[in-house]
């Protein structure tokens, strides 16, 4: 039986994905991380990736899906992913439930 997490990948991240994606290889995924660092402890980051370990979860994201290793997982179960295109620029959102605090800028956060 396959792994599960429960992150939601919006329609206008699906969108950005695939575009993002289609610039690259068709072997490419795209990877959502929780690494330490920012100004709240924890901070979020996306690389394109062509190497899919075995332990990663693979979250559905329309034609393509995002790889999250295990570690990153438990900081993010139950998130929502959205691409923002606005006055503050182009930019992948988390909506974090697990998000204590956040930083301004909302790319780093607080599980704690």
């Amino acid at each position: 039986m396959g792994k599960i997490i429960v992150i939601t990948i919006t329609e206008s991240a699906k969108i950005k994905i695939s575009e993002v994606l289609a610039e690259e290889n068709n072997k490419s995924k795209l990877r959502m991380f929780v690494q330490g660092g920012g100004c709240s402890g924890f901070s979020y980051g996306f690389t394109i990736d062509q190497e899919q370990a075995e332990d990663d979860f693979e979250i559905p994201a329309g034609a393509s899906s995002v790889l999250v290793d295990p570690i990153s997982a438990q900081y993010l179960m139950g998130a929502t992913v959205d691409f923002k295109d606005d006055l503050e620029g182009a930019r992948f959102s988390i909506q974090n439930p697990q998000a204590q605090s956040t930083c301004g800028c909302g790319s780093s956060f607080s599980p704690y």
